[in-house]
């Protein structure tokens, strides 16, 4: 999905920004991500990946070729529950005595 799909999307919903009288943006979800990860603690070069910057020092980038993915596997799944926690389980998170 493009970011112009989510960009029509929030336009379409009327999506209020933290700016007033602007409509929020499929920039502003990537920012948010950003700020989250460095808030917790993820490392610059995962946060990057994960917003799939490239390394715009030429040296730089021919020595950095990885794309982190197992390392970002985490963060993401962290980000995910972040965003949409998990739905608790009636079964599992029920009493015995509920019964």
């Amino acid at each position: 999905m493009s970011d112009m799909t989510l960009t029509a999307l929030l336009r379409r919903v009327n999506a209020p920004s933290d700016t007033p009288g602007r409509i929020a943006t499929a920039h502003g979800f990537r920012s948010s991500f950003r700020d989250w990860c460095s808030e917790q603690g993820y490392a610059r070069d995962l946060a990057e990946r994960a917003l799939a910057h490239t390394v715009k020092d030429k040296v730089e980038a021919a020595y950095h070729r990885t794309d982190l993915l197992e390392q970002r596997r985490p963060m993401m799944q962290a980000w995910a529950d972040f965003v949409q926690p998990p739905a608790k389980n009636p079964k599992k998170d029920a009493s015995p005595h509920d019964a």
